[in-house]
């Protein structure tokens, strides 16, 4: 494989994930939290998706998970995002927040 058709194949599968993202995010705001569930599963496992999209992608699950009181999946998902290496520190924050959030309604 050549080098452009590699750089093709990387920018692809992100694009791919990248776009399964932004449509679990219309879902939410439609609260399909479901369709949103799925879609961002979807983004995660896409092959060769990249950290931040995924990092994104779990953090937004774990959202939708809340709203549907999927507690214990919520909060497996915020551990996976603070588990992290290299997750900014406002990222780091909001997912440490929102677990305590969760933590303290059950």
């Amino acid at each position: 494989m050549g080098l452009a058709s590699w750089l093709r194949n990387r920018f692809s599968h992100r694009r791919k994930a990248i776009s399964l993202y932004r449509r679990g995010m219309a879902k939410a705001n439609r609260r399909d939290y479901n369709g949103a569930i799925a879609d961002y599963s979807n983004a995660i496992e896409s092959p060769h998706a990249p950290n931040d999209v995924k990092a994104m992608a779990i953090y937004n699950r774990a959202l939708a998970y809340s709203s549907i009181r999927e507690d214990a999946r919520a909060a497996d998902d915020l551990a996976t995002v603070l588990a992290m290496p290299g997750l900014p520190v406002n990222v780091r924050n909001h997912a440490q927040q929102r677990r305590e959030r969760i933590r303290r309604r059950d």
